[in-house]
């Protein structure tokens, strides 16, 4: 069978395609441009800070450009990266389907997408936006005399993207698996999926109607959340905050489902509790809807409100938790290959338990008092959202990178960028933890010079890290021309998306598969 990527070569062929494969490819290319661009913005954002005069750029400048940073990382990288790439690609594969549910509302969701990306470009070259990414009011509703509005409306239709791609998930789990395939026999990957997409369904129309009440009250002066107007600026925080809290685990849960595939397959062994890991999936995503409050343990909130979201933020801990153990105990005795897609898992499995932990910190109220607004808070989140989740991204690129284009790359260079992201992540994010702790804000492009050595440490590991996520680019393009003939299962794996051919043929399967065995069924020696 001809494979998908020679259905047409000419971009009108890519550009109106309803093959999920070829959607997954377009998302990748645009995902990837706007992952640098926001890189750059974060390494001017370390060359600012490596001397505390703050003599690079202007306080406005600064403003605008870790505003920028957050922006294009948050809604244009994280958010989409593992569900609009890997997901699209690999869902309806592993769960034997011709294609998703609604292969058109799927590449409408793409050009939404693009909509979405080129008005907040413009917002932010056109002049910028200084509000941060959490747009708090009521200087974004009221005083900031930036694009503001520009930007909530490319946010807003993004939004429209996420809702488009998680409805395709779920009718597409609900009624296109294959015969034999059960709730309790679907890929850890897909069950993480299914439950991101819950939360974008369910989640994302309130951040909608959030920054539509922001343009409002910005355009029309209506008394919303400005206090001056008789509005109520912990309003805007409650509504913001009760989508963006599950947006960690939009970001947070497909990760998860990467690594649940990468370690039984390079262990060797059986997935470790099985059904627990999907339910603590579907725990991770109804309790993140319920801790939006510890957000808001400074903000003026009541006592009884902040002790309510302290204890709900370390209940969501344990599920988490289950996860992390029943990893580590699927690696117990396991027959353990560190290639590169391994190397990438166990990364995101360490960082994102320090993330996990460092997020306890901030759950108890008296520490979050002194650690709020500082660089501990940054950490912490980068943490959870670039050790873990950009870690496992470039897992799953790297795992099934075979798949989707039917070449093998460089396994020493993909091992030794894996190396050079971990340690260089580490330099650059470990000491802003400390700076938390000694009293630095965040935000601020001048600080006092006892912070500076910290700040000289972390500007070195973004350096670091740079360099470990150009590698990738480059042997992952080199490879596309000169790497090795991919096999249809490299990886001796056990899922129906290694069952066909790589890359696989437009409509994925030559005869329809049937499941009769239960999943991650490894051994030593093979599936």
């Amino acid at each position: 069978m001809t494979s998908y990527l020679a259905g047409g070569d000419r971009l009108t062929d890519w550009l109106t395609t309803r093959d999920h494969k070829r959607i997954a490819v377009l998302y990748a290319i645009s995902i990837t441009l706007f992952f640098f661009l926001g890189g750059v913005a974060a390494a001017l954002i370390r060359l600012e800070l490596a001397t505390p005069q703050g003599d690079l750029v202007s306080d406005d400048t600064y403003n605008k450009l870790f505003t920028a940073h957050g922006i294009i990382m948050v809604w244009l990288f994280l958010i989409p990266s593992i569900p609009a790439v890997l997901g699209n690609f690999l869902m309806p594969l592993m769960i034997g389907a011709r294609d998703l549910a609604f292969p058109r509302l799927n590449l409408a969701s793409w050009y939404l997408y693009m909509a979405g990306g080129a008005i907040v470009l413009w917002a932010l070259l056109a002049g910028g936006v200084d509000t941060g990414w959490t747009f708090y009011t009521p200087f974004s509703s009221m005083f900031s005399n930036s694009h503001v509005v520009a930007a909530l409306c490319g946010v807003l239709v993004l939004g429209f993207s996420s809702i488009l791609t998680g409805l395709n998930f779920i009718v597409s789990v609900h009624t296109l698996r294959a015969p034999g395939l059960g709730w309790f026999r679907l890929p850890l990957f897909v069950w993480a999926n299914y439950a991101t997409s819950l939360i974008l369904v369910l989640a994302t129309p309130v951040l909608a109607m959030t920054l539509v009440l922001v343009a409002i009250e910005r355009l029309f002066q209506v008394g919303i959340f400005d206090p001056a107007l008789g509005g109520d600026p912990l309003l805007f925080q409650h509504l913001f905050w009760f989508y963006s809290h599950p947006a960690v685990y939009i970001m947070v849960l497909p990760a998860m489902g990467v690594a649940s595939e990468i370690i039984p397959c390079f262990a060797r062994r059986p997935v470790f509790g099985y059904r627990f890991m999907a339910y603590a999936i579907l725990a991770i995503a109804v309790i993140g809807f319920l801790v939006w409050g510890h957000h808001m343990f400074v903000s003026g909130q009541s006592m009884y409100a902040g002790m309510v979201f302290s204890l709900l933020s370390f209940l969501v801990a344990i599920p988490s938790a289950i996860k992390v153990f029943n990893w580590t105990a699927t690696l117990y005795k396991g027959s353990i290959r560190f290639s590169a897609p391994m190397l990438y898992a166990l990364g995101f499995v360490g960082l994102f338990t320090i993330g996990g932990l460092t997020g306890l910190f901030l759950a108890a109220l008296a520490l979050d008092v002194h650690l709020s607004d500082t660089y501990f808070v940054v950490a912490h989140f980068h943490y959870i959202m670039v050790g873990g989740s950009v870690m496992a991204y470039l897992g799953g690129i790297h795992f099934w990178w075979p798949k989707v284009t039917g070449r093998m790359y460089s396994e020493t260079w993909g091992r030794i960028a894996a190396l050079v992201i971990f340690a260089g992540f580490n330099l650059t994010f470990f000491p802003q933890y400390l700076l938390g702790y000694a009293g630095m804000p965040r935000r601020y492009h001048s600080y006092p010079e006892e912070f500076q050595l910290l700040h000289v440490l972390s500007s070195a590991g973004a350096v670091t890290l740079a360099i470990g996520y150009l590698m990738p680019l480059g042997y992952l393009a080199w490879s596309l021309r000169h790497g090795a003939r991919a096999p249809a299962n490299p990886w001796l794996a056990t899922g129906l998306e290694w069952q066909t051919a790589s890359p696989p043929p437009e409509h994925n399967f030559a005869t329809p598969p049937i499941v009769v065995r239960e999943p991650y069924a490894y051994t030593p020696e093979g599936p």
